[in-house]
């Protein structure tokens, strides 16, 4: 087997040099929320707004859906039947109807909480979709159990796993996290980012060191994959969108550091640093 190409640093310098992209995002629909996680929804659908879908729909359990809408008054809001433990239930997609297959993007996962529910869901919605699909959370632990899951969208794909997530995808213990991704890319063909890492099934791979510990914090994988829906409504290169979105999310990590340090970062507020980071990766 030849020797794996070096993976390309990733700066600001190079995101400059690659396509704006459309300013006609889209529609980017994120489906998650179960009755304990409402919130990861939130999180997910501000941060495709402010990275570019021009319309946002969130769907969640349904006794969350009249709060949510409250919350992010941008957003059309879906409300979704339970099981009787809370989890978003695979006959959600009877309430998506159209919705799925007029999205631009859609992104599945965030705050979903039973496994049996979220492949069941999978089963039944990814064969809907027409375009990009980004998978995150117990999405990724239903395809790492059943990757036939992911045929339906196989070369428009988009995995955003941690490191316990890509064990599941790789189905093997994740060592170097550059090989992991690789792995993951090959074996599902699907984009991957893994821990500043964005490794394309076409053998494209880059690797970011701009982020930091604090990333790790709860509800910081719920926006990265709303970042990356909002750039993949906006860009033809799943990969790049990708690889500029995961720069995007480690970016605003460090704006907040001097702020809250490494251990007092939420979440939420990456949320409002997005935009200005853009700004400067736009200015030439």
């Amino acid at each position: 087997m030849p020797p794996r190409a070096r993976p390309e640093p990733v700066t600001s310098a190079l995101l400059r040099e690659w396509p704006t992209g459309d300013d006609d995002g889209g529609t980017v629909l994120i489906v998650g929320g179960s009755r304990r996680v409402p919130g990861a929804v939130l999180l997910s659908g501000i941060a495709a707004l402010r990275t570019g879908a021009v319309t946002l729909q969130l769907a969640v359990a349904d006794r969350h859906a009249s709060g949510l809408g409250l919350a992010v008054p941008e957003a059309l809001v879906v409300g979704l039947p339970e099981t009787a433990s809370g989890a978003v239930s695979r006959e959600a997609v009877d309430e998506l109807g159209d919705l799925v297959g007029d999205a631009a993007v859609l992104v599945v996962g965030p705050g979903l909480t039973d496994p049996d529910e979220t492949a069941a869901l999978l089963e039944r919605l990814l064969p809907l979709s027409r375009g990009p699909v980004v998978l995150d959370a117990f999405a990724l632990g239903a395809l790492g159990t059943h990757p036939s899951l992911g045929d339906p969208v196989r070369g428009r794909l988009v995995l955003t796993p941690n490191v316990t997530e890509a064990g599941f995808l790789l189905g093997a213990e994740v060592g170097d996290h550059v090989d992991a991704a690789v792995g993951i890319a090959e074996k599902h063909d699907a984009v991957v980012n893994l821990m500043g890492v964005t490794a394309a099934p076409d053998g494209r791979v880059w690797q970011d060191g701009t982020g930091h510990v604090g990333l790790s914090t709860s509800g910081s994988g719920d926006v990265l994959a709303g970042l990356v829906g909002g750039m993949a409504a906006r860009h033809d290169d799943l990969a790049r969108a990708t690889c500029s979105a995961g720069h995007v999310h480690a970016v605003a990590g460090q704006r907040l550091v001097p702020r809250t340090g490494l251990t007092g970062m939420l979440a939420r507020e990456l949320l409002d640093e997005v935009p200005r980071v853009l700004v400067e990766l736009r200015s030439r």
